[in-house]
């Protein structure tokens, strides 16, 4: 039997119909754990952290841990066939009836009436995330020892709040830092829900906060410190899997002879969506790898004298443009929702980040797995020195650098 080699966090990031990407990877690592001799049903991490659509993977990994293989198998096997459909809205009236409220409230805001919540109505997602998570097993799973934590981040309209819902098998204080605080809360439907209402595109969530309810939206938002809430749940070694290129930059410029092209609503849309998606994560990653260097150049008789500890940390992220790889690929989508992206001007490839967030269809998931999975493999030294249970004795655990 392998040993424990301490606690291994996983960070699962936000990226809409992009979280297929992670899927990938996470079957690629068990795959190379299971050929390293990991007993194919055992859960390597014993912390799950997600963000947006990656708190939809990590509460699903959350629900099957006691049989990881299976669990990975069978989020494969929805990401693989899901459709717009099975996420948000996608009949006429449905879609383009909502769509149309919204943007009229947008456009015409003095003669709508009521408040439209969103450009989607994403009510079909409730019943998919019940397909793929349960609570209870969540439950059963932590006071088995098969994981020591869950949490799902989300941000609070209502308070401005950036808030850590966490599960724990054993006491963890709650933490609180500028704009960012903890709560320990059993995880259910609702705060997966919450966390991944992408900004203007899904609605909001309510959800309870220190004995009042507020309105959540996606956690990604003001996400300032990605990797803390794992340091915070005793995390010695992270595992990261994003959702975008950690250095993406923006698509070639689109002109007209000598004049550029205004941006479209759509445009600006992607714009700020890679911005809320992307821009934490790199920043998060770049600090603890400075940290981390910091404290290697501490001696090593001084730092025999200190409890500070480095966080080794492993990032996984696409090698590839997933905004290029959607490109051309709208049409897989039903045309009510074609209808929607024309009418933000989600037409040509520099809308096509927004387009990669919505584009819940195997045309696009299955590349995203298969993207994930070679990514993954190229990385295959990487992931088995994390994993590698020899190191376990040799490690004495401290306080992390930062949280």
């Amino acid at each position: 039997m392998i040993p424990d080699r301490g606690r291994t966090g996983l960070i699962l990031m936000g990226g809409g119909a992009r979280a297929a990407y992670q899927v990938g990877v996470l079957d690629a690592i068990r795959q190379i754990l299971v050929e390293d001799g990991w007993p194919p049903a055992r859960n390597p991490y014993s912390i799950i952290c997600g963000t947006s659509a990656g708190a939809v993977n990590a509460a699903a990994l959350a629900s099957g841990c006691d049989d990881a293989g299976v669990a990975v198998s069978t989020m494969l096997e929805s990401w693989s066939t899901l459709h717009a459909g099975d996420v948000y809205r996608t009949d006429t009236l449905g879609a383009l009836g909502n769509a149309a409220h919204w943007l009229a409230a947008v456009t015409m805001g003095w003669i709508v009436r009521t408040h439209p919540r969103s450009l989607f109505d994403n009510s079909p997602l409730d019943t998919l995330l019940h397909r793929l998570i349960d609570p209870q097993r969540i439950a059963r799973c932590i006071e088995n020892g098969q994981l020591r934590a869950l949490a799902i981040t989300a941000s609070s309209y209502t308070s401005g709040q950036h808030v850590t819902y966490f599960q724990s098998g054993e006491p963890i204080a709650p933490w609180s830092r500028t704009q960012r605080l903890a709560c320990a809360a059993p995880i259910t439907i609702e705060h997966v829900l919450a966390s991944s209402a992408i900004p203007f595109v899904f609605p909001a969530v309510p959800l309870q906060l220190d004995g009042r309810h507020e309105f959540f939206g996606d956690g990604s938002m003001r996400q300032l410190s990605p990797i803390s809430p794992a340091i915070h749940l005793g995390a010695e070694r992270i595992l990261v899997i994003g959702a975008g290129q950690l250095e993406q930059g923006t698509m070639s410029p689109v002109h007209t002879g000598s004049q550029y092209v205004y941006p479209s609503l759509a445009q600006i849309a992607s714009h700020s969506l890679s911005s809320i998606f992307l821009d934490g994560l790199a920043y998060d990653i770049e600090r603890l790898t400075r940290i981390n260097h910091t404290l290697s150049l501490i001696p090593s008789d001084m730092r025999a004298h200190s409890t500070l500890r480095p966080i080794e940390i492993l990032a996984i992220t696409p090698s590839r443009r997933l905004d290029s790889m959607a490109v051309g690929l709208g049409r897989a989508l039903p045309r009510s929702v074609r209808t929607i992206l024309r009418m933000t001007g989600a037409t040509d490839r520099r809308s096509a980040a927004l387009l990669s967030y919505l584009l819940f269809e195997p045309v696009y998931t299955r590349a995203l797995i298969a993207l994930g999975r070679s990514d993954a493999f190229a990385r295959r030294a990487e992931v088995l020195a994390l994993f590698d249970h020899r190191k376990a004795e040799q490690e004495v655990p401290g306080p992390a650098p930062y949280v």
